[in-house]
């Protein structure tokens, strides 16, 4: 090669590498630049600060993803209890998450010890939170069996640290999920630097962390601490100081993507949904056949080779048979089972028929009003928002505001917990013109009662004053619990002869069967109802979060 053409070689590669650099730089950069102006984002001088980089969201602790989908709710055997109350009906589930299990013993008295020690129940001013939170263990006894050992034992000995809890409540199962979505993101702000390393482990009850307090008023969480929400360590990253010498970045916020979206109950649909696992069903772009359980197939034993024979739920199998015969056709549980003892679903859950039935979030009603709404369907929101003082900020509850409230069966809980924002319902002020909601409570939408009849008149006051209650068609028992200026409490039964139905507002739905219950009620379509205020030894929970961005994991799914 002659000195003229390695010359032009050299001229060539050297523009290949600024050309290449050039794009490079380019295609980086265009990144944190504006579409909508040109302008730089995230600029160490000021602007818009964004998270560029997010990718996914994280899947929370404890929880497997879920894809949603279309798919038709309902029963597909021979209703043979004649309730007619979940007839088919095509409903569309956004994709989300939900706990791999029941939540446990072990889980819930993690949720036990923080209370205790936060809120210590030998201080007066405390001893009803603590008290509310407790599972109630009495839910075991029977007048004619002898279930004191489960009484006992069943809550907090480490025997049975891994079976589902139970004597919970629907309400006690919601304040779980709140408790459990605060220190989930108290941990991500650590692991992030927003937050001084071991800060969850200072808690007290004038200082600790709310997720909804920390976005709105950042600086009033832990109490105003700047040594735990403002930690020195951590400035080369994210605190930066703009070119007006103000420091920006200094707190977390929904748009760095690092804060969880809250643990809840799942909706009634979620549920069904998830514990169907129609994968197996799936054939091109529709769905084959029916399905009676989370498994494949139309019986309760297994056919598979390996363990063919084999029970493939936690249930009672006929009078007087909760597990079987000892030995090799044995269920291998009485009473519950410890979570993963049988096989998971197609969407990797457990336990999704049999062991404990599950609270969900709806409140119950006999029909499920698909002609309104087949999206995310969900009856029961009760729409709030941040009260705010008089100079504008929001209002934080201190130990002095806490709201404790007595419920029909004389348990006291408490309703909010100091450092959170105080709620009031929505008014005018959100509702003014909307066609979407007009209304603070929504759980008795569309649902056949007073509000929805054409004999609405007719459930005004009478002449004395007396409300009409014989023509509800949701006229569920009343009963009254109050305290005196002693202390004690006076319960007043509801003994009116013009009770016609068990169903109110404060009841909610439980899905699945249990350990104690036949094999029909495994079915996903079935449906019950029990107070939301009272437990028992058949009930329990698992948590769900909603999925932000992409209904899929998969970017490049086949077609067929």
């Amino acid at each position: 090669m002659d000195m003229k053409n390695a010359a032009t070689l050299r001229i060539m590669l050297v523009l290949a590498l600024s050309l290449s650099m050039f794009s490079c730089k380019k295609s980086s950069s265009s990144k944190n630049s504006s579409r909508g102006t040109g302008w730089a984002i995230n600029s160490k001088d000021g602007g818009f600060q964004y998270n560029t980089s997010f990718k996914e969201q994280a899947t929370a602790p404890g929880l497997v993803f879920v894809e949603g989908g279309t798919f038709t709710m309902g029963k597909v055997q021979d209703d043979v209890m004649h309730d007619w109350n979940n007839t088919p009906n095509q409903q569309h589930v956004q994709s989300f998450y939900m706990d791999e299990t029941e939540v446990t013993n072990m889980m819930y008295m993690e949720y036990l010890d923080w209370i205790k020690r936060v809120y210590p129940p030998e201080d007066p001013n405390f001893k009803a939170i603590y008290n509310g939170a407790l599972p109630d263990t009495l839910v075991w006894r029977n007048r004619l069996g002898y279930n004191e050992m489960m009484t006992n034992e069943y809550l907090r000995h480490p025997g049975y640290a891994e079976y589902p809890v139970v004597g919970v409540s629907w309400i006690q199962a919601v304040e779980y999920a709140n408790w459990r979505t605060d220190r989930v993101n108290e941990m991500y702000l650590e692991e992030s630097g927003y937050l001084v390393r071991g800060a969850r482990h200072t808690a007290t009850s004038d200082a600790n962390f709310n997720t909804d307090t920390y976005i709105n008023a950042p600086t009033l969480t832990y109490g105003g601490n700047d040594s735990i929400i403002k930690p020195d360590g951590r400035r080369s990253k994210r605190v930066q100081t703009n070119a007006a010498g103000d420091t920006i970045n200094v707190f977390a916020n929904r748009g760095t993507g690092i804060l969880s979206p809250k643990y809840r109950l799942p909706t009634e649909v979620e549920w069904e949904y998830a514990a169907l696992g129609l994968t197996e069903l799936r054939s091109y772009n529709v769905y084959r056949g029916r399905k009676k359980y989370p498994w494949d197939g139309q019986y309760t034993r297994s056919g598979k080779r390996k363990v063919r024979g084999d029970q493939l739920a936690n249930f009672k199998q006929g009078k007087g048979d909760y597990g079987g015969i000892s030995g090799w056709s044995d269920d291998g549980a009485d009473i519950t089972a410890q979570v993963k003892s049988y096989e998971p679903n197609d969407h990797g859950l457990y336990d999704m028929a049999g062991n404990v039935a599950e609270w969900v979030a709806d409140v119950y009603r006999p029909i499920v009003d698909d002609e309104f709404n087949d999206f995310n369907y969900y009856r029961g929101n009760v729409y709030t928002k941040n009260a705010i003082n008089d100079d504008g900020t929001v209002k934080i509850v201190t130990a002095n505001d806490i709201v404790y409230d007595t419920l029909s069966n004389g348990k006291v809980i408490a309703r909010n917990l100091p450092g959170e924002i105080a709620q009031v319902a929505v008014d005018e002020n959100e509702t003014y013109l909307r066609n979407n909601f007009d209304t603070s409570d929504n759980r008795n939408f569309r649902d056949g009662d007073k509000r929805s009849s054409r004999l609405f008149d007719d459930f005004n006051e009478d002449e004395e004053g007396n409300a009409s209650t014989t023509k509800k068609m949701y006229n569920a028992p009343r009963h009254n619990v109050e305290t005196d200026s002693a202390g004690n409490l006076i319960r007043e039964y509801d003994k009116a002869n013009s009770r016609t139905s068990l169903i109110s507002d404060e009841v909610r739905v439980y899905k699945g069967g249990s350990w104690k219950d036949r094999a029909y009620w495994l079915d996903p379509a079935q449906r019950r109802y029990f107070p939301q205020d009272m437990a028992t030894d058949y009930i329990g929970f698992r948590c769900a979060m909603s999925r932000i961005g992409s209904k899929s994991k998969q970017k490049n799914k086949k077609k067929n």
